[in-house]
């Protein structure tokens, strides 16, 4: 076992120059690869985390905009809607009072058409009464006549 132990410490006093070219090149590497390459990788890392802040901040100003500007088209459409219904209303009551209007002016006329008619009819009467008179009197002079003879 002493053979092994000192076969072992033979191969460890053996091995470490290998260990300590190993070690010189790791912190070669870390100094001159290593370190450089976490500070690009950093670095870029920061530019694309500040892009990603900078794209998230002109989202929410874009969101925020656009909330605007369907708040302002929302007003504009309840004002035109207010707008379309006053001039409806405003129609309609021009309608109304033209309607009204006419329905005047068509009862005034049905009045004057029978007052003329009701004229006319008390003419025909008092002409149909004289008529009726001198008809009676030729009658009466028809018969009388008749009788004389």
């Amino acid at each position: 076992m002493e053979a092994t132990l000192h076969a072992l410490g033979g191969l460890l006093v053996k091995a470490i120059p290998t260990f300590l070219l190993v070690l010189c090149l790791y912190l070669y590497l870390k100094h001159v690869f290593f370190r450089p390459l976490a500070r690009v990788l950093e670095a870029r890392r920061q530019a694309t985390e500040g892009m990603r802040q900078q794209a998230e901040e002109l989202l929410a100003r874009a969101a925020a905009k656009t909330a605007e500007y369907e708040r302002a088209l929302q007003a504009a459409r309840t004002e035109l809607y207010r707008e379309m219904e006053a001039t409806r209303q405003r129609w309609r009551e021009h309608h109304a009072r033209a309607v009204a209007e006419a329905r005047e002016q068509a009862r005034a006329v049905v009045a004057e058409a029978r007052g003329q008619i009701q004229a006319e009819l008390e003419l025909a009467r008092a002409e149909l009464q004289a008529h009726c008179q001198r008809l009676a009197v030729l009658i009466a002079d028809s018969i009388l006549q008749g009788r004389v003879a």
